[in-house]
């Protein structure tokens, strides 16, 4: 790369070079392999900008909103058992008082899908979204409602178990899927949408267990039976629409004419991204999701979101009864605080879009989160602990989706994007197996060690870990600005080129 062609760009402002700033580096060829024949040459700027306008509007309506109820559905299966406890699950299943079943029952399910998540994208990828999406959801909404069949501990752990290994595929698939659909300054407000459908499903959890309650006694079930049966069935049956609703990959999407075809591929190639095309699978690109970085230091930031996330998520309901309130009240007083996150999850994903500087963004969100567990671990009063649930929310839930955004935005090539994804999000809910254990029966009403832990997550992982990211990845954009990596592609016909992904000298970082 040669410093002149780029030395106007700030190589902390976390931009990708325009089209002529990259054609100057490498070359249209070299920087974009094969296009496709442009459909709108001829046309005026202003024309163009109408046509990508209403196709990025076409895409969103076509793909947002029904991935988005999948999640609904996906993390309001995976966390009503925090609802089904304040209505009489431990008691009925015979676990009491024992908080270690309980707690094993919420960590097994982590355990399968964290395992699992890492192979999910590479079968996503094989299978097609619209055949592998409805299939596991599908599976899952059978074992949900098996679950309010279970008639001891043991039942609910092994529905547990496989209800994990068939919700793995879904967060990371949905993740890699859109990010094979957007640019990378367009992907975060997405996956932010996508991702407030967790924040919506908690709030929609507690109304919805408020009122499935009521059902207590018909047919000799408790009401948390109930909750898992009749929103195990509603989960099945989106997964049969799904066969219908959920589009493949922008080469094989039958919904896009070959004009919008062309667009959409052209537009990611110029953004530096070839997710659009095949590419067979080899175990090279494993390797290079294993051995890049920013893989793991993803994982660490996503640990330090996740961790807090599961724990906030399956002990609210508990924590909020805790503070003096009944089942019931405590049920309807969950709702606010993730009302509250759900906003704060759309903005941030917003802000970060447009300003290109995620890693800013997790640190300001973060600290949030630290305020808010700092008052809940520190505050006498059930007000000010309340107000703390408030702020954690608020400062766990946007920074799971501008995470993910982050690490799709700098992970580049097929496999190893979706592999990295894989390894990203599997170890963070790994961490779920911490989190189901640190709010434990004889630490109640205040949960101190619980709440400890989740800030000791938040402080070290969350936000060290983006600082750390933001500092490294900036370094490395002023080499590439300054040519210093230009050696890379010294030798390197367009085809090799091309498939150095982020490694290539002219792909810069968003920070």
């Amino acid at each position: 790369m040669k410093e002149g062609a780029m030395k106007d760009i700030d190589a902390d402002s976390g931009r990708t070079p325009s089209d002529n700033e990259k054609g100057a580096t490498l070359g249209p060829k070299a920087s974009y392999g094969d296009l496709p024949a442009d459909p709108d040459a001829g046309r005026s700027e202003a024309e163009k900008a109408h046509i990508d306008k209403r196709l990025k509007w076409k895409l969103d309506l076509k793909l947002i909103p029904w991935l988005c109820l999948l999640y609904l559905c996906s993390f309001l299966d995976r966390t009503n058992i925090g609802n089904a406890k304040l209505d009489g699950l431990t008691t009925d299943l015979g676990i009491g008082t024992n908080a270690g079943l309980y707690n094993a029952a919420l960590s097994i399910f982590f355990v399968s899908y964290s395992l699992f998540e890492p192979l999910t994208n590479i079968l996503l990828k094989r299978l097609r979204p619209s055949i592998f999406l409805p299939a596991i959801m599908i599976l899952w909404g059978i074992v949900m409602t098996t679950m309010g069949l279970c008639t001891n501990a043991g039942g609910l752990m092994a529905a547990r178990f496989f209800l994990g290994l068939a919700e793995a595929g879904l967060f990371p698939g949905v993740n890699y899927y859109l990010s094979c659909w957007y640019k990378r300054s367009e992907f975060g407000i997405r996956a932010a949408i996508f991702f407030s459908a967790a924040a919506v499903a908690g709030s929609f959890g507690g109304l919805l267990a408020a009122a499935i309650n009521l059902m207590a006694g018909i047919g000799g079930k408790g009401g948390w039976a109930w909750i898992f049966i009749l929103e195990g069935l509603a989960t099945f049956l989106i997964g049969i629409v799904s066969f219908w609703m959920v589009h493949d990959f922008p080469d094989d999407a039958k919904f896009l004419s070959n004009d919008d075809r062309a667009r959409v591929i052209r537009r990611l190639k110029f953004d530096n991204q070839s997710s659009a095309e095949h590419e067979e699978f080899k175990m090279e690109y494993f390797w290079a999701a294993v051995k890049d970085w920013k893989t793991w230091n993803g994982a660490v930031i996503y640990m330090g979101a996740d961790g807090a996330l599961y724990a906030f998520s399956l002990f609210l309901p508990t924590i909020i009864a805790d503070l003096g309130y009944t089942a019931t009240t405590a049920q309807l007083l969950t709702v606010p605080p993730y009302a509250a996150a759900a906003v704060l999850t759309i903005t941030v994903g917003y802000v970060a879009d447009r300003t290109r500087q995620r890693g800013l963004c997790n640190i300001a969100t973060s600290l949030l989160g630290i305020a808010g567990f700092a008052m809940l671990l520190g505050g006498s009063s059930a007000g000010v602990q309340y107000a703390g649930t408030f702020l954690g929310a608020m400062g766990i839930y946007p920074c799971v989706p501008n995470t993910i955004s982050w690490a799709s935005n700098n992970i580049e090539g097929v496999y190893k994007r979706g592999v990295a994804l894989g390894i990203i999000i599997g170890w963070g809910n790994l961490n779920g197996v911490v989190s189901s254990n640190i709010y434990r029966a004889q630490d109640k009403p205040r949960y101190k060690p619980g709440h400890a832990t989740v800030l000791g997550y938040m402080v070290l992982f969350l936000l060290g870990g983006s600082i750390v990211q933001r500092i490294l990845l900036a370094r490395e954009n002023k080499k590439r600005l300054a040519g210093q990596r230009d050696g890379w592609i010294a030798g390197k016909n367009e085809e090799e080129i091309d498939m150095l992904g982020d490694k290539r000298p002219d792909f810069i970082y968003t920070l």
